[in-house]
C-alpha cells in the first residue's frame, strides 16, 4: 500500500537523519523532495501547500533546531503532518440511535461499492458484535440485487430482497420496517452507482437520503484514481452530508493522493480501507497508522487486531501444545502457518506492516510474494497425508506425481522441501536455549542475500 510514496520519502528522509544540526539551507533540498514524493503520489495541490507550510514551520522551530538528534526531530514532524492531513484520529461510525441504525453507501459505478456493504456487514457483526441486515436499492446495474444476495449469504447477514421494478425509496422504507420488525441493529442500503456524476443521479440519491433520513452516508470510492477521488467525494458532499468515506483497493494503490488528499478536500473522515478484494479484507482507518506505514516504521497494533480477529486460535494452540511436546514440525504444520498468514492478508499484507521492511532491497522484495505462498501450499495439498507427517519418505517417483497433481516441476518440489527443511532447523532453534536470537539472525542472514531467501 502506498509503495511508491513510502520508498520515495523514506530514501528522502534518510539523508537528513544523521544531520547534526538544521538550518535552512539544508532542509531546502529536502523540502523539495518532500513536495514532489507528494506530487507524485497525486496528492491534491492544495494539499501539498499546506502540508509543506505545515513541516517547514514547525521544523524551522526552536525545538528542532536545538533537539539532540534533528534528523529525527524532523521524520516525527513529517509523521505528525501526515496524519493531520489524513484526519488526525480514528473516527468511528456513530450508531447511536434507535435500531435500525440506517447506513446509506454512495458511490460511482466500479469503486466497490456493493463488495463495500458487504463488508462492513462483517465488520459490524463480527467486530462489533451488530446484527445486521442488507438490502439493494439499485435497480439500474443488472444482477447487482443478485450480487448482494450471494455476498449477504457469504457472510451470514439478512437480505431483505427488492426488483427493479420497485422505486429505490419503496425499497428503502420496506426494508426499514422489515428491519424494525426483526429487531435488526443495523441497516445497510446500497445505491445505484454511476459512470459519471450527473444530474440524475444526484437527484435520485438526495431524494432518497431525505426520505430515509440515514444516521451515517459513506461515500465510497476507488483509492486508485488518486486526487480525483477527493474530487469526487467533494461533488457528492455538496449534494449530501456525507459523514465519511471509505477508500477501496489501498492494497493496488502505490501513490497514496487519495489517503492524503480526501480530509483536506472534503472535511469530510475517512473511516475505512478496502485492502483487498475477500470480505473480510476492510479495516478502520487510523491515520497515525498509515502516517507510520508510508514512513516505513509498520502498523504493528493493526498486526496484533488482525491477529486477533482472523487467525484460528484452535489451530495455532494446537501447534504450541504440539512444539512444547518436543514433536516434530511437518508439512502439514508448515501448510497451517501458511494459511494463517493468508488470513493476515498474506505475506505482502505482513511485510507491509512489519517494521523496517521499507528498507529491504528490491530484489529480495520481488521474490517475497503471495502467488509463490500460494505455489508452495498447492505442492503440499498434492501430496498424501503420510507424506506431509513424514517428509523423508518422498523421493523419486513421489515426487514426480506430486509435481504432476499440482502442476509444477521436480525441481520445484526439491525447492519446498529444501525450505522446509530450513523451516524444520529454525523450529528446533526456537525450542532450544536463545533459540530465537539464534533463529532472528539465520533470518537475517537470509535477507541480506547470504543464505537463500525461504520463499524465492
Amino acid at each position: 500500500m502506498f509503495d511508491n510514496l513510502s520508498d520515495r520519502l523514506g530514501k528522502t528522509l534518510q539523508n537528513i537523519t544523521g544531520k547534526g544540526r538544521i538550518s535552512e539551507d539544508n532542509i531546502k533540498e529536502t523540502l523539495r523532495e518532500v513536495r514532489m514524493a507528494l506530487l507524485e503520489a497525486d496528492v491534491a495541490l492544495p494539499v501539498v501547500k499546506d502540508f509543506m507550510a505545515g513541516v517547514k514551520e514547525n521544523a524551522m522551530g526552536q525545538d528542532v533546531i536545538k533537539s539532540v538528534s534533528p534528523g529525527q526531530a524532523f521524520v516525527k514532524i513529517v509523521n505528525d503532518q501526515l496524519v493531520h492531513v489524513m484526519g488526525d484520529a480514528n473516527e468511528q461510525l456513530n450508531l447511536n440511535t434507535q435500531p435500525p441504525a440506517v447506513i446509506l453507501m454512495a458511490g460511482l459505478q466500479g469503486a466497490g461499492k456493493t463488495t463495500s456493504v458487504a463488508k462492513l456487514a462483517k465488520y459490524l457483526k463480527e467486530v462489533q458484535k451488530k446484527s445486521v441486515m442488507v438490502v439493494s436499492a439499485d435497480v439500474y446495474r443488472p444482477a447487482a440485487i443478485d450480487q448482494l444476495e450471494t455476498l449477504a449469504k457469504e457472510v451470514d447477514v439478512a437480505f431483505f430482497p427488492s426488483h427493479i421494478s420497485e422505486k429505490p425509496v419503496k425499497i428503502a422504507k420496506n426494508a426499514i420496517t422489515e428491519a424494525k420488525k426483526q429487531f435488526i441493529d443495523v441497516l445497510l442500503v446500497d445505491t445505484a452507482g454511476r459512470l459519471h456524476i450527473d444530474d440524475e443521479m444526484m437527484r435520485e440519491i438526495i431524494e432518497l437520503h431525505g426520505s430515509i433520513d440515514p444516521i451515517e452516508t459513506l461515500f465510497v470510492v476507488d483509492s486508485m484514481t488518486g486526487q480525483d477521488a477527493a474530487n469526487t467525494a467533494k461533488a457528492f458532499n455538496e449534494a449530501l452530508p456525507l459523514t465519511g468515506v471509505i477508500l477501496t483497493k489501498t492494497d493496488g494503490d502505490a501513490r497514496g493522493g487519495a489517503a492524503l488528499s480526501v480530509r483536506h478536500i472534503t472535511g469530510k473522515p475517512i473511516k475505512f480501507l478496502g485492502i483487498g478484494e475477500k470480505v473480510a479484507a476492510l479495516q478502520p482507518f487510523h491515520p497515525e497508522r498509515v502516517a507510520s506505514r508510508i514512513l516505513g516504521m509498520g502498523d504493528v497494533l493493526s498486526l496484533v487486531e488482525e491477529a486477533e480477529q482472523k487467525l484460528d486460535k484452535k489451530k495455532t494452540e494446537k501447534l504450541a501444545k504440539k512444539f512444547k511436546k518436543g514433536k516434530s514440525f511437518n508439512l502439514e504444520d508448515f501448510l497451517t502457518q501458511m494459511q494463517q498468514m493468508n488470513n493476515l492478508g498474506g505475506i505482502t499484507g505482513l511485510m507491509d506492516k512489519l517494521p523496517g521492511m521499507g528498507q529491504m532491497p528490491d530484489e529480495v522484495k520481488g521474490k517475497i510474494n503471495n502467488k509463490e505462498i500460494d505455489r508452495l501450499q498447492a505442492i503440499i495439498l498434492s501430496m498424501t497425508v503420510e507424506e506431509r507427517r513424514k517428509p523423508d519418505i518422498i523421493k523419486g517417483s513421489r515426487k514426480r506425481r506430486i509435481a504432476a497433481g499440482c502442476g509444477q516441476q521436480v525441481q520445484d518440489v526439491n525447492r519446498l522441501l529444501k525450505q522446509f527443511t530450513q523451516m524444520q532447523k529454525m523450529m528446533k532453534k526456537m525450542r532450544s536455549k536463545g533459540g530465537m536470537a539464534a533463529m532472528m539472525k539465520q533470518m537475517k542472514g537470509a535477507m541480506g542475500g547470504g543464505g537463500g531467501m525461504p520463499f524465492q
